[in-house]
């Protein structure tokens, strides 16, 4: 058997692309922020994670340019050799403080980090415990470390009891969940989780990939509920709110130090630019100035749930700025999809494995720079395509 053979059977992205429904890889030409430009095609973004709108503001540009004069375009090394400035030791500094942690250390991806840290820490005998809609690096991190890997039903705290309970007293255990979880927009409900956690000995790590910059005043899922000192390790990256690429986890100091010493992803790879990193501390240092950005976005966030909640849409459990339209079918997804594309907005179709069969959707998502003028545009363009295709 011919190892590429499973290749050329894989026709369905071809097929999608032949019909006009292939809504992936699209190449943009501009990206203003809050509006994007395909082919001439102007389109309000409504899918992206760009939370604060920090990726054009003309600070963290400038900073970033400034970065890249002094610097280069590259460490051309591992944080582990060559490639830790001081810059990197700054952000992680200032990342500790902000989120409340003894200790943070930065990756090259916000990937990178999930992967490292939980591979890192999960050895043989031991297991890792995880929600079933946590994210993909989640579930990689787990599947590279050489423990075992458990699951329980999402924000299901009677099932996650279940599941600890089966598993050796002994053993060491993590817990990671996302803490906005990122197609749905809900949230995992820490103050009822940490006393399962203690109560079976285990540690609990939180991705915080989307909420870091959203909720509780730009500090996370944690802060939001206030029981930061209660979660082990806070995760987040810095391609989203952050306005740059790279990622980071925090916690005790010893916890931290081992995983800079055993995280696979860190080591064996170059880190990150001087331009990404001062582009992250310039955004968190917008964050601690600005905190009407924060609230800004919430409150979009809360508009455009009630508005889609009053068309008649099905929004699901979100209580964030990322605001799902579920659908529940592919063939509709992707046609709604491509009817508000063609009408000027920009929404991600997101469809199984990515989300359970039947709970199909387009993640919509906002920014705290989308203007009053645009998202009245855009409710009246999901209210004209969601009756079209009888959604609504």
């Amino acid at each position: 058997m011919d190892i590429f053979e499973k290749c050329r059977q894989f026709t369905a992205a071809k097929e999608a692309i032949a019909q006009g429904f292939y809504p992936y890889f699209i190449p943009l030409d501009e990206n203003e922020g809050t509006e994007v430009v395909y082919n001439g095609h102007r389109l309000i973004m409504c899918g992206s994670n760009n939370y604060l709108g920090l990726t054009t503001d003309p600070r963290v540009k400038e900073a970033a340019c400034a970065a890249l004069e002094r610097y280069g375009t590259s460490c051309t090394g591992s944080r582990f050799l060559n490639g830790t400035l001081a810059l990197h030791e700054q952000l992680e500094h200032e990342l500790a403080e902000w989120v409340g942690k003894e200790s943070a250390l930065v990756f090259s991806t916000g990937m990178q980090a999930n992967l490292g840290a939980v591979s890192a820490l999960v050895g043989r005998g031991d297991y890792v415990i995880l929600d079933k809609d946590d994210h993909a690096s989640i579930v990689d991190g787990a599947r590279l470390g050489y423990g075992k890997i458990e699951r329980f039903r999402h924000n299901d705290m009677e099932h996650l009891e279940r599941v600890l309970q089966s598993l050796p007293e002994a053993a060491g255990k993590l817990i990671v969940v996302d803490g906005l979880f990122s197609m749905e927009g809900d949230l995992a409900p820490l103050p009822d989780l940490i006393p399962v956690a203690k109560k079976y000995g285990a540690r609990l790590m939180v991705d915080d990939a989307h909420a870091m910059g959203v909720l509780g005043g730009g500090r996370g899922t944690a802060a939001h509920f206030g029981v930061t000192e209660d979660v082990d390790l806070i995760m987040s990256t810095f391609s989203k709110s952050f306005a740059s690429l790279g990622g980071f986890v925090a916690g005790d100091e010893d916890v931290i130090h081992y995983i800079k010493h055993h995280a696979r992803s860190l080591i064996f790879s170059a880190s990150i630019p001087a331009s990404n990193a001062v582009a992250a501390l310039t955004a968190l240092k917008i964050m601690r100035e600005e905190p009407e950005r924060i609230a800004r976005v919430n409150e979009i966030g809360a508009r455009m749930r009630k508005a889609y909640t009053d068309l008649g849409f099905n929004i699901g459990h979100s209580v964030t700025p990322i605001v799902p339209i579920i659908i529940g079918d592919d063939e509709k997804t992707f046609l709604t999809w491509k009817l508000l594309f063609e009408n000027g907005v920009f929404v991600n179709p997101v469809i199984s494995p990515a989300v359970a069969p039947g709970h199909q959707l387009l993640r919509t998502s906002y920014m705290a720079t989308h203007t009053d003028e645009q998202l009245d545009r855009v409710i009246g363009i999901f209210e004209k395509v969601g009756k079209m295709v009888g959604l609504i």
